[in-house]
């Protein structure tokens, strides 16, 4: 087994092992965060991977946390994203759709003048979004404010939103979701002590830290069926302001729960950065042992890790994310040990198909280099 064969479980049926992680992109046609054409060339450039999944997606108008990110809860969100879906599967691909709601991770901008909604009233220290308004017309990095508490009510209602956008995001095409409940987002801030202070039935215990994961989870698969839903979780991913002591073990609680609802995989967030935390071996061990589904993991990956980590068995596909922003045809590049293209971080977020689209592939850069060639020669 390697990273380039084909991979088939009750779930999953893909032409390799590599996935395209999940990256904001911001490039949603104003207003209404509308999914559009240029989304739709850009996902449709790298069908070769096994499986794509989207850039995270709004449930609700509250639920939004950065400027010009999709939503999957209007009716032309869900036409713009049905462009989005047929030209990947008419360019041979599988994609899912990554649906969050952002919780404390927002700003009042996204909230009518309001306070986002988290488990507790706890400001996310140091964390920011990026918004683009009058007052920030090129985008600017700005604080999250302190959020309010979420009622019952409020709880039942974001219950009901994550099982709509399924509904919604099926209904535009996509062969399946993907529950956002990591990287601090709002199902991560039920998950950890830290951002969870609550008394009642969703705080304290990790029994009780986990119910809010596994009641949206629950919610989504009974509008879509659990083989077309999966979960990102990052149990060693602690910015956002989300160090918690307990949410290793806690997150391996929720991940036999997961498997016995039979979802189609658990998706791992892994820390990228030079100094990050390595997630232990055993770890990995353990996690197989309560989760029986397919597991993805993200992270630093290359062709060599990625093939180990699938060899010793601790995953069935590698989640690559910048990688593909400048390699549209990164399975190629890979599995033929080209060289990978730089990308540029400037326009990462909105703007328009400048570091976008325009990257080329393998063989388009190469002809227009011949090409270039014998005009020189000419």
């Amino acid at each position: 087994m390697s990273l380039f064969t084909a991979y088939e479980s009750a779930a999953l049926t893909l032409q390799n092992r590599i996935v395209m992680a999940p990256m904001t992109r911001a490039r949603t046609t104003q207003p209404g965060n509308i999914p559009n054409d240029l989304m739709a060339q850009y996902y449709a450039q790298r069908a070769s991977a096994g499986l794509i999944i989207t850039e995270a997606t709004q449930i609700s108008d509250d639920s939004q946390g950065y400027s010009f990110t999709p939503g999957v809860y209007t009716e032309a969100q869900i036409d713009g994203w049905k462009k989005v879906t047929a030209a990947v599967h008419q360019a041979g691909g599988k994609i899912f759709n990554q649906i969050w709601h952002v919780g404390r991770v927002s700003h009042p901008i996204f909230q009518q003048g309001g306070a986002p909604i988290a488990p507790s009233a706890i400001t996310p220290v140091g964390t920011k979004v990026w918004i683009v308004d009058e007052q920030h017309p090129e985008g600017q990095m700005v604080d999250c404010p302190e959020p309010r508490e979420m009622t019952q009510t409020d709880i039942d209602r974001v219950v009901a939103d994550f099982a709509k956008a399924g509904a919604n995001a099926v209904a535009a095409g996509f062969d399946g979701i993907e529950i956002h409940g990591g990287n601090g987002y709002l199902i991560d801030q039920f998950l950890r002590t830290n951002s969870n202070h609550r008394t009642d039935a969703y705080g304290g215990t990790p029994e009780k830290r986990i119910r809010f994961l596994l009641e949206v989870v629950e919610a989504v698969s009974a509008q879509i069926g659990a083989d077309k839903v999966g979960v990102r979780l990052a149990p060693y991913v602690t910015f956002k302001d989300m160090a918690c002591p307990e949410i290793v073990d806690t997150i391996l609680l929720a991940a036999k729960h997961l498997s016995a609802m039979g979802v189609a995989y658990l998706h791992l967030s892994e820390a990228d950065w030079d100094d990050a935390p390595q997630v232990p071996e055993s770890f990995r061990i353990e996690l197989r042992k309560v989760f029986k589904g397919s597991i993805i993991v993200a992270g630093r990956y290359d062709v060599e890790r990625g093939n180990e980590v699938i060899e010793k068995g601790y995953a069935d596909l590698v989640a690559f994310g910048r990688a593909f922003i400048a390699n549209p045809d990164l399975p190629y590049r890979l599995a033929n040990q080209l060289p990978l293209s730089p990308f540029d971080k400037g326009p990462l977020f909105g703007g328009s198909a400048a570091g976008y689209t325009d990257y080329p592939s393998y063989q388009t850069a190469l002809r227009a280099v011949i090409r270039s060639s014998d005009d020189e020669v000419a």
